[in-house]
């Protein structure tokens, strides 16, 4: 009961945080020509190719998280893999980051894996993943350093909140510094049964972690860790073809609205409900001054491209909640059979 009422309420706290976002984005929005435009200046068509790449992505990420499992020894079947993915997206827009643990939930329920060693390559794979989107930041630096320093000086309160967020690493320091002294420690407590715990607990983890030196095929896994994030920022730059006034704008513009998207996703809100919308709005506006209505058609491009994706998510994400059972019906029967 306890744990519900936590949930409810950290659910409340950050849909509260980004519907505000939300309003504060789109408060000045003539629901009417937005209308319009949704209705008669959107080609859809691009849209769903974006969701197609977004489909290969997921894909991508489901065969590179097997190839980590496999190296514990386990053999997930593909399917519940990626059964388990879509729905950990799908917990993400309940509440930020449920999604990690939920997907280890499932793998270790069906496929009889332990769930901390999941914790492990999933914990990787989010290192992975800081990785790649700072090499494309890095991309974006180099080559459009002007257009990101004009967003953050027209958006001060930006650089602000970022500064926040590097500043809240010092907890994760704290962190580290606890383990190391119960490391400098552990002859001392090696023999409570909490230090056991604790000692078991973490070696499962470590175990997860350092799948990447037990792989058998690194190629492949390097290849699907750079597709899925190519993958990422066509999701975004095929989009600027559905619009008349983004259709001309280059590959790297795509690229920069790319990048500092994926920041308004780390924000700490559901599926970066209104932060992702603010930062690709501000970028366009820097990308695009003096166009007429700029402002009101970048708001436009940015819910147009958030909610087809969030609606993938949602669909994609509900259905393989459905298909989980049915998916397993051999081993719940099996289950069943042997209590």
């Amino acid at each position: 009961m306890k744990k519900k009422l936590t949930n409810t309420i950290r659910f409340l706290i950050f849909f509260s945080l980004g519907a505000f976002l939300f309003w504060i984005t789109y408060r000045d929005q003539d629901s009417s020509q937005l209308l319009y435009t949704l209705k008669n200046e959107v080609n859809y068509y691009w849209i769903l190719l974006s969701l197609f790449f977004g489909l290969l992505s997921h894909i991508s990420r489901t065969i590179r998280w097997n190839l980590l499992i496999e190296s514990l020894g386990k053999k997930p079947r593909t399917i519940n893999t990626f059964l388990a993915v879509m729905v950990g997206y799908f917990a993400n827009l309940a509440l930020p980051r449920m999604g990690e643990i939920s997907r280890c939930g499932i793998i270790s329920k069906y496929e009889k894996i332990s769930f901390t060693q999941l914790v492990g390559t999933v914990v990787l794979e989010r290192v992975l993943d800081i990785i790649m989107l700072f090499i494309f930041l890095l991309i974006a630096l180099t080559t459009q350093f002007s257009v990101i320093g004009e967003f953050f000086t027209k958006n001060p309160e930006v650089s602000e909140k970022l500064s926040n967020v590097f500043a809240s690493a010092y907890t994760l320091y704290a962190i580290i510094a606890i383990f190391i002294i119960i490391w400098l420690l552990r002859k001392k407590f090696r023999n409570t049964i909490f230090f056991k715990k604790i000692d078991h607990t973490l070696k499962n983890f470590m175990d997860g972690f350092r799948t990447i030196k037990k792989l058998d095929n690194k190629f492949a896994f390097i290849l699907h860790t750079v597709f899925i994030w190519i993958m990422y920022y066509l999701m975004t730059y095929i989009c600027f073809f559905s619009f008349g006034f983004t259709s001309n704008l280059p590959a790297i513009a795509g690229l920069t609205v790319f990048v500092m998207g994926s920041f308004g996703m780390v924000a700490p809100v559901q599926g970066g409900i209104g932060a992702w919308h603010f930062m690709v709005i501000g970028t366009l506006l820097v990308y695009l001054p003096g166009v007429a209505n700029i402002e009101n058609m970048s708001r436009s491009f940015a819910l147009v491209v958030h909610g087809s994706q969030t609606a993938m998510i949602i669909i994609l994400g509900a259905l393989s909640v459905i298909a989980l059972p049915f998916a397993n019906r051999n081993q719940i029967t099996k289950n069943k059979a042997q209590i």
